[in-house]
């Protein structure tokens, strides 16, 4: 298409603006704007933009989802974005494209604005989360925002596992809700977890610290058990709250399924925090009466780590041997002083009933060489 020039005496134009109080209006690049389609040609098209001049559509810019170009036709109304304000023609140059993800990230918006509940399909799983789609955009559901139903309960938090039950979705219709989008960085992250949000909290808000309840163990991890009870309430019971012994593991003690009685400790927003331990009575309060710092006791090890070993003294009693305490030498790796099994006579050094600990020592039963006794050398042997 031939541009039409029309020649205006600037002076007069200005007098007339001037005279009529009307601001000049000059776009910047990314400003959506209404245009009138003037002609449509087959890789150009151009439009007219009220009160502020022609404006060009060209090549790949006038390719958009919302805008066919084979069916726009003369006096159509569109909306294309600022991509240059002023090309060497003299006239803006826009682009379709560009105006139709601002409409989608626009929609994006507004949907995270009204907290909208929306239905998307899985597409993709990954070790971090979901992939979803909406809107054309590729979106992203992580794994901390499922709900508790599609969250992975899986044992010592093996990475594949997980991975094998997000896999498990792909292909199934999940009901989210925009929390994120930018975009700039063409950033979008959905939650599963945020759709009756304000429901769940309403629930939690009738909790009380100190509440016994009683639920269902939904899953169980290396750190504790989750727990379902009430209305679609979900709590965890730390592993150090199931039980008042030392434990290796929640599974030697719960299984999937189990009903069981624990009380509220703590609420933290969403998060429920539960007790089963103590809802029994504490063994240490009366087992510990029977210990005394000095006092020799027989223990067996149980468990070596790099700080030393724990050590049992009957089965509600357990005491720790730090490293320093194994030996008057230096110890660099205690599994050389002490294994798993092994019983021997330690010195109670420390108790702190409150906190349930016990220190225990090896050092006094070690003397060092005395002058009437010395220690033999390869010269004296």
């Amino acid at each position: 298409m031939a541009n039409a020039t029309v020649t205006v005496d600037a002076k007069t134009m200005q007098e007339l603006l001037d005279q009529e109080g009307v601001e000049i209006k000059v776009p910047k690049v990314g400003d959506v704007l209404e245009a009138i389609v003037l002609s449509v040609g087959k890789n150009e098209v151009f439009v007219d933009i009220d009160g502020i001049g022609l404006g060009v559509v060209r090549g790949r810019e006038l390719f958009d989802e919302s805008v066919r170009v084979g069916t726009l036709k003369v006096g159509d109304k569109v909306l294309a974005s600022v991509i240059e304000p002023e090309n060497k023609d003299g006239n803006i140059e826009l682009s379709f494209r560009a105006a139709g993800q601002e409409r989608v990230w626009q929609t994006l918006s507004d949907r995270l604005k009204s907290r909208e509940i929306i239905k998307t399909k899985i597409l993709e799983a990954n070790k971090g989360g979901l992939m979803v789609e909406l809107n054309g955009v590729i979106g992203f559901l992580p794994v901390s925002q499922l709900s508790s139903e599609h969250y992975p309960r899986v044992e010592e938090g093996d990475k594949t596992k997980i991975l094998e039950v997000l896999r498990s979705y792909v292909g199934k219709v999940f009901d989210v809700q925009i929390i994120t989008t930018d975009s700039q960085d063409e950033k979008l992250i959905v939650s599963e977890k945020a759709v009756g949000e304000e429901q769940l909290r309403g629930k939690i808000g009738k909790l009380r610290l100190g509440q016994i309840v009683e639920g269902e163990v939904s899953g169980i991890v290396d750190f504790g058990i989750f727990l379902k009870f009430g209305d679609g309430l979900e709590g965890l019971v730390h592993i150090s709250e199931l039980a008042w012994t030392r434990i290796e593991h929640p599974k030697d003690l719960y299984k999937v399924g189990q009903k069981v009685q624990a009380q509220v400790i703590s609420i933290d927003r969403d998060r429920i925090s539960l007790s089963i331990k103590r809802l029994q009575p504490d063994p240490w309060i009366e087992s510990i009466k029977k210990y005394q710092v000095g006092q020799m006791v027989n223990g067996k090890v149980t468990k070596v780590m790099p700080f030393g070993a724990f050590v049992e003294l009957d089965p509600d009693i357990y005491g720790l041997v730090h490293s320093v305490e194994l030996s008057n030498d230096e110890v660099k790796d205690p599994s050389e002083i002490v294994k798993v099994g092994d019983e021997k006579e330690f010195r109670i050094i420390s108790i702190e009933p409150q906190e349930h600990r016990l220190g225990l020592s090896l050092r006094t039963m070690a003397s060092p060489p005395t002058p009437e006794q010395p220690k033999q050398t390869e010269e004296t042997k």
